[in-house]
């Protein structure tokens, strides 16, 4: 199911719990630092997924989705949209129930799988900016 509507995306964050943030930076310049330390501060779990950082936010970092062993509600890419693919297959491969792409990236190919798969898809979409609104 493809999620547009503001009411049914606020509704998806109403009910997700663990959140990991692929492509999570430590830079505090970065978007996916700024939106991981808020989705922090409103009390989500967050995993931060990145192969070249260590830690981030007092949070272990992951080198891939594979790696954490909690379940994982939702998957929100910040990632350039020729890695978008490979991180579906991944979030379908752990079971998450909501692949959420950020702003400027909208990966139909990616979308058709996820959703075949039972998946929950938001593309073009900041959580940050859903909670605030």
């Amino acid at each position: 199911m493809l999620v547009t509507d503001n009411n049914h995306l606020k509704e998806l964050l109403k009910n997700t719990k663990n959140i990991a943030i692929v492509g999570a930076s430590s830079n505090p310049e970065k978007d996916s630092f700024k939106v991981m330390k808020y989705l922090i501060e409103q009390g989500y779990k967050i995993f931060p997924v990145n192969p070249k950082e260590i830690n981030i936010l007092g949070r272990n970092c992951y080198q891939n989705l594979t790696l954490i062993e909690e379940k994982i509600d939702m998957v929100d890419i910040f990632r350039a949209k020729e890695f978008v693919f490979d991180h579906t297959k991944e979030a379908i491969r752990i079971n998450a129930n909501i692949i959420w792409m950020q702003e400027g990236i909208i990966d139909e190919k990616s979308s058709s799988l996820a959703m075949s798969c039972g998946i929950k898809v938001v593309m073009d979409e900041c959580p940050k900016k859903v909670l605030e609104s």
